[in-house]
């Protein structure tokens, strides 16, 4: 029986790591083609036209042809509209920040059944103390930076995914300016979920066990 409970805690734990961590598998060439094939026919349709228009579609081939099927940082920076912004579908006056949210929370849930996440979120409380050959600081108000488990995985959120296209009116009003960039991770010093549920479920077969022979 004991050994049976932490056979049946390192299945689930391989389970979780087979679904966070994802098959590894990079984009395919048919996989880009239809993906840019994707972003080419949404240009200059709908509410987020412009923005589409505007992507360096080379930038976005790069991203996806240099693909190694591996998890990935991106990095966002945001400066909203001023307040009150007209809200897209109501044209009542509402706070930029409170706008992102009804684009941010149907997103991340999305992400988060990918295995995404955020790992870190916060508010700006000053201006560049440190810039080279850089525009002048615009007044930066968030950052966040949020894990991917695969560029397959946010490419398929935010261009393939139909759903994407109708909250992403939100995040155009709200925000004033934005960018993102992706980064892979050298030195990470924050427990990651793979730690965090092997410690769980190390201690709750270990409990259990307990109670078992107690």
């Amino acid at each position: 029986m004991e050994i049976g409970i932490w056979v049946v805690a390192a299945m689930i734990y391989l389970a979780f790591r087979l679904w966070y961590d994802g098959l590894g598998k990079p984009l395919t060439p048919d996989e880009i083609d239809h993906f840019l094939q994707l972003v080419q026919d949404r240009a200059g349709q709908g509410p987020d036209a412009q923005d589409i228009a505007t992507q360096d579609i080379a930038t976005l081939r790069k991203f996806m042809e240099t693909d190694d099927g591996k998890e990935f940082i991106m990095v966002n920076l945001i400066e909203f509209n001023a307040s009150p912004v007209s809200h897209p579908d109501t044209g009542r006056d509402i706070k930029a920040a409170a706008l992102l949210t009804e684009y941010t929370r149907p997103f991340m849930g999305k992400i988060l059944r990918r295995a995404g996440h955020p790992v870190i979120a916060g508010q700006g409380v000053g201006g560049y103390l440190d810039a080279w050959n850089t525009p002048p600081d615009p007044g930066w108000h968030m950052a966040g930076l949020v894990r991917y488990r695969s560029r397959r995985d946010v490419i398929m959120l935010s261009l393939a995914d139909p759903a994407f296209a109708a909250i992403h009116k939100y995040k155009i009003a709200a925000m004033r300016q934005t960018f993102a960039f992706p980064i892979k991770t050298q030195v990470a010093l924050y427990a990651s979920p793979r730690m965090t549920v092997a410690l769980v479920l190390a201690l709750g077969a270990a409990l259990l066990q307990l109670f078992l022979s107690s």
